[in-house]
């Protein structure tokens, strides 16, 4: 049946895309073409029921699968079905990673990985398959732990991937790969090789500029590139957390009058005792707590950990949370969580193997941020936490809805707060005891929407708020309609069943 002229039916098919209540057959419906941006919602943004995932990786549409390749609110064993599709813009949005991307990517299957590194499968028509494995590469979808198994792989462009993990190889498992029978591979692990080499450099530098500026933080030098750089003051910082740097130079460097030189060497896990004493009684406030708060010995990667929380933007930084190149040791970790010290315990926060009795631990802290950190990094941060670094933190919210881990019950005391964002998460509380019609006249659009999708709203009042544009869209995302329902709606707006 044709739709009136006065049917809402896109707000219809907006709210339908997104109903958690919505059964498969009813959603299978929205993947006719017809279905507009009601179809991109429900492949791009929500989770599916298996059935209809079965249907959207073998839909004959390719636009359908590549928005589904790109839905950050699925496994990625999901997504990773469509990594062999004959299309080269859905593989390549496999290898992109979800849009937006998740703050702690997950990694794709092996076997979706290795697939990815394939040969070209015919021509290409926008993108090649290198094109396909540099988005892969830099999707951070691929796990250290993989890079690391694949160093005996049969194909050398996966094989070579265990090139960029060579502080995690065995001397013998360098060799292999300098040894490789493939020049690619043999390449890769030169690089790494030549990294740590000072000959491998020129006499000279560029005078300015990236290339410049990468060697001095990256590369082994040789003596007399390091006196030049040691006395350029430019350059000097570099040098502080170059891990090349010898030991001579980096007491000289401790030594420097710019504080943020020192501040660089304070943070090095190679410290000698004695530079390390010295910096702790530092004249500057900042370098003598750089230095204090982490006692020798300290790895690269605790000292990493610790810089990150230092750092005056982490405490709303909203940038990714990669995975860790190595194992985190449980007990630097207890040791962090049990400190008098607020930055080693917002380590500790971060930790995500951090077991149950120092996250419940952690949950009490005193200092706010502590607690804001947990709820973000923490998969079992009680529920009270989740809640209140919501409330409290606008740029983390995208990341913990999408983690699921926020209350949405018992939500009445934020029913007036002045963030619409928190009001819509209020205004969806199924257990607020009365459907909250004040809230469906409230100025922003996204609380009407999560008032009208209240399952509060029922019978006659539900059917009306599916009638008013201002609420149509709520109401269709309720999941108190039943199936018949929703089925009608879709009838009005002419899809086929």
């Amino acid at each position: 049946m044709p739709s009136s002229p006065s049917a809402p039916t896109d707000l219809w098919l907006r709210g339908v895309a997104v109903n958690t209540g919505a059964p498969a057959d009813v959603l299978l419906r929205l993947l006719d073409p017809a279905a507009g941006e009601g179809r991109r919602i429900l492949c791009e943004e929500r989770r599916l029921p298996d059935e209809v995932v079965d249907t959207v990786v073998a839909h004959p549409d390719p636009k359908v699968r590549r928005a589904f390749a790109g839905n950050p609110h699925v496994p990625p064993a999901h997504r990773g079905r469509l990594v062999d599709d004959p299309h080269d813009l859905v593989r390549a949005t496999v290898a992109g990673g979800p849009h937006p991307r998740p703050r702690r990517p997950l990694p794709l299957p092996d076997d979706v990985v290795t697939l990815l590194t394939a040969e070209e499968r015919g021509t290409p028509q926008r993108v090649t398959v290198g094109e396909i494995v540099s988005e892969l590469m830099s999707s951070w979808q691929v796990s250290a732990s993989f890079r690391y198994r694949m160093r005996g792989h049969e194909h050398p462009a996966v094989r070579s991937l265990a090139a960029d993990v060579w502080g995690l190889l065995t001397a013998e498992e360098r060799r292999g790969l300098l040894a490789d029978p493939h020049p690619d591979v043999r390449s890769a692990a030169e690089y790494h090789l030549s990294a740590a080499d000072p000959g491998a450099r020129e006499a000279e530098l560029p005078d300015h500029g990236r290339v410049r500026w990468h060697i001095l933080c990256n590369y082994a030098l040789p003596d007399a590139l390091v006196e030049a750089a040691l006395a350029d003051p430019e350059s000097r910082s570099c040098l502080a957390g170059n891990r090349y740097t010898p030991a001579d130079a980096v007491a000289r460097l401790a030594r420097d009058a710019d504080p943020e030189v020192r501040l660089r060497v304070a943070a090095r896990a190679d410290l000698d005792p004695a530079v390390w004493a010295g910096l702790a009684e530092d004249p500057h406030e900042q370098v003598r707590t750089r230095a204090r708060v982490q006692p020798l010995p300290r790895t690269q990667e605790q000292c990493l950990a610790v810089d990150h929380e230092m750092d005056e933007g982490a405490h709303d930084c909203a940038c990714l949370i990669l995975e860790s190149y190595t194992e985190p040791d449980p007990d630097w970790y207890r040791t962090c969580a049990e400190s008098e010290e607020v930055v080693l315990r917002l380590v500790a926060a971060t930790c995500p193997t951090l077991p149950a009795d120092l996250v419940a631990r952690l949950a009490q802290d005193p200092h706010e941020e502590v607690r804001h950190r947990l709820a973000v990094r923490h998969p079992l941060a009680p529920a009270a936490t989740f809640l209140a670094a919501f409330v409290a933190r606008p740029r983390q919210r995208a990341y913990l809805l999408v983690r699921s881990r926020v209350p949405r019950t018992g939500l009445s005391h934020l029913l007036d707060h002045e963030d619409p964002e928190v009001r819509a998460l209020a205004a969806a509380d199924p257990t607020l005891g009365r459907a909250p019609v004040e809230l469906l006249a409230d100025p922003d659009d996204r609380v009407r929407r999560a008032a009208a999708a209240n399952p509060l709203f029922t019978g006659e009042a539900l059917e009306a708020l599916l009638h008013d544009p201002a609420t149509a869209e709520g109401a269709a995302a309720n999941p108190g309609l039943p199936a018949p329902r929703l089925h009608a709606l879709l009838d009005r707006a002419a899809l086929p069943r």
